[in-house]
């Protein structure tokens, strides 16, 4: 729209003659985009970008769609005839629209009230069976169309596999498809938003950097359960990619790259399959042949289905696989293709890039944090936690204004009052850098944000958060969301910081706060649990309890190590040494009674605040951890 009519100055002098314009970038103002959508499907049955609302100047809508076209084709009204019906409408029948407009905001009103049902850990099983009757056994993911990575449902599914094995067969699955489709970047890395088709070959090409941030936590959480190299392979790639392609100078993160570059969607990725013969002469054959390049392309038009001519990298075969079947040697293949791939990336760039969007938002940004400090401590890499760092001393630093946490910074202006997302997803981040640092500043960031989150954002009459601020009357619902999109719900990582401060802190404020959160949504979660499965990885941790570890000393790396290796969600790690001791024991208080037991490091390993007897013995250590509870 944009282009064809945005731009048009037939179309831009009927728009102005007619209304006040508004173009609202979504990302920039997620609240907007989240009510107004919900709007459009309320008046339209469907949703969907780019969306067009008009309103009364009381911001009651009375009409919705998608895309317009510039003139009427295929059956659908052009913005050249819709635009005069609705001024005659406006001065002939306004008294209508305007009531059309009131009866929307108030049908969502009522929507947002929802209704109470009493919640238990069947609701697990719910989500899961539904996720498993969804499952594509053939190429994973979840339906047979389009496919979205959803990372938060293999993060539930991860931990669901404690009692059921086929939700780690969906995990691993998925993953290993994905992997190997051209939903992945083989030369660049980094994932594309979505797959146009099942088998996760053609993508759209757009790269988001909350895709990122999910993903990379879920393949880092995947090799705890199943430590295969892909899966490292993987992180380290995804990381490389929105260090060199997302990351700014001042350490905060970019939000996308397009899809588009020279005017055409994937331009910047796809293949001729002569231009890899030019560049890699005789031993094109093999490339071609792992990478599944063909003659007239594998790359289709999206709306005509037609061949190209141009080849999006996908692998049929992991490396291994190939080089089992061609009987050589999987180390000489995997160091023949990556010098192969090499010479195409270097032809790559010499090609128009895509934009990028150099928004950086603290929603997105506290997401990636999230994920390189996961990524950090499980792979002991040094690197991602100084990157997880950096980004969260900008967002520290240069997203809060006069004690304001904002939402939004383009070239260096911070604009928009951040919401609901930002702080729950800040909180996230500190708690995550906590649990991977191990000081007591971020943990403390943490409990200081979450008191500012209840402050703003919380319903005091029936619990759970509001999408903006409470005392915010700018739009005309004020929502409280906690069904997951693309990424995790605002309320749905709110629901699990409370669960982790709840464990770390004892403060029974949490408690009383998440079971307020459970109450208050359970009508919503129970309609369809697996479109709330970030919710159900906070109830999971909720309902089975875990244990709290505290280890005293500065020698703690022998006993962090075990800790790496295992995959247990449901456990906290606070570290004690000379240098925090005495910020620590204010900040928590127990851990003041916590000292070295001998001289030597010692753990403490507790279950609802009851701890056993202190050990120093390291495989006392390591067998007291995997003690089922």
């Amino acid at each position: 729209m944009k282009r064809e009519s945005f731009e048009d100055e037939e179309v831009a002098k009927l728009m102005n003659e007619t209304f006040v314009s508004i173009k609202v970038d979504k990302e920039e103002r997620p609240d907007i985009d989240s009510v107004y959508m919900d709007i459009a499907r309320s008046m339209s049955g469907r949703g969907g970008w780019p969306l067009t609302i008009l309103m009364t100047p009381e911001k009651m809508p009375f009409y919705a769609a998608t895309y317009i076209p510039k003139s009427g084709k295929r059956g659908m009204t052009g913005l050249m005839e819709l635009i005069p019906k609705i001024r005659k409408l406006w001065e002939n029948d306004r008294e209508r629209l305007v009531e059309k407009g009131k009866t929307v905001v108030e049908s969502l009103k009522k929507d947002e009230l929802g209704m109470e049902k009493e919640l238990d850990s069947s609701i697990l099983d719910d989500a899961f069976d539904h996720l498993s009757m969804t499952f594509d056994d053939e190429y994973g993911g979840f339906g047979n169309d389009q496919k979205f990575p959803s990372p938060q449902n293999f993060l539930f599914l991860l931990r669901y596999s404690e009692k059921e094995e086929k939700a780690d067969e969906i995990v691993h699955k998925t993953l290993r498809e994905m992997r190997k489709g051209g939903i992945y970047d083989h030369l660049g890395y980094g994932f594309h938003r979505y797959s146009t088709d099942r088998r996760w070959k053609l993508p759209h090409f757009e790269k988001m950097l909350y895709d990122q941030a999910m993903i990379l936590m879920a393949y880092t959480e995947a090799w705890l359960s199943n430590p295969d190299s892909l899966y490292s392979k993987t992180v380290e790639e995804v990381v490389a990619y929105v260090d060199r392609n997302l990351r700014s100078e001042s350490g905060g993160f970019f939000s996308s790259e397009d899809a588009e570059s020279s005017g055409k969607e994937g331009a910047y990725y796809t293949w001729r399959k002569e231009e890899i013969e030019d560049l890699l002469g005789k031993e094109s054959d093999l490339f071609v042949d792992l990478f599944n390049v063909e003659d007239k392309g594998n790359f289709r038009e999206e709306a005509s289905n037609e061949k190209t001519g141009e080849n999006v990298l996908l692998l049929e075969k992991t490396i291994e696989d190939f080089a089992v079947e061609k009987d050589i040697s999987a180390e000489k293949l995997r160091d023949k293709v990556e010098r192969m791939k090499n010479k195409l990336l270097d032809e790559r760039l010499k090609r128009e890039k895509p934009d990028v969007d150099n928004k950086i938002l603290t929603d997105w940004n506290s997401l990636m944090v999230a994920a390189l400090s996961r990524a950090g401590f499980v792979f002991d890499e040094e690197r991602y936690i100084d990157m997880a760092e950096e980004t969260l001393s900008f967002i520290l630093d240069e997203m809060v204004k006069n004690g304001e946490l904002h939402h939004a910074s383009i070239e260096s202006e911070v604009s928009v009052k951040g919401g609901l997302d930002d702080h729950s997803f800040l909180i996230w981040a500190l708690l995550r850098l906590y649990q991977s640092a191990f000081k007591p500043e971020y943990l403390k960031r943490a409990i200081d944000l979450t008191d500012t989150m209840m402050e703003y954002f919380w319903d005091e009459e029936k619990g759970g958060f509001f999408i903006s601020r409470t005392d915010d009357d700018e739009l005309p619902v004020n929502k409280k969301d906690v069904r997951d999109g693309a990424y995790p719900s605002g309320n749905s990582i709110a629901l699990f910081d409370l669960v982790k401060l709840n464990q770390i802190t004892g403060d029974e404020k949490y408690s009383e706060a998440v079971e307020k959160m459970i109450e208050s949504f359970s009508g919503k979660i129970s309609q369809n649990p697996a479109q709330f499965t970030m919710s159900m990885t906070a109830l999971q941790s909720w309902w089975a309890g875990g244990k709290e570890v505290m280890i005293v000393g500065n020698e703690d790396e022998e006993m962090l190590d075990v800790l790496r290796e295992q995959f247990s969600p449901n456990t906290v790690v606070i570290v004690k040494d000379e240098e925090n001791s005495d910020e620590l024991d204010k900040l928590l208080g127990f851990t003041s009674s916590m000292t070295k037991v001998d001289g030597k490091t010692t753990a403490y390993i507790c279950e609802d605040f009851t701890c056993r007897e202190p050990v120093t013995d390291i495989d006392e250590f390591e067998s007291r951890l995997v003690e089922k509870d």
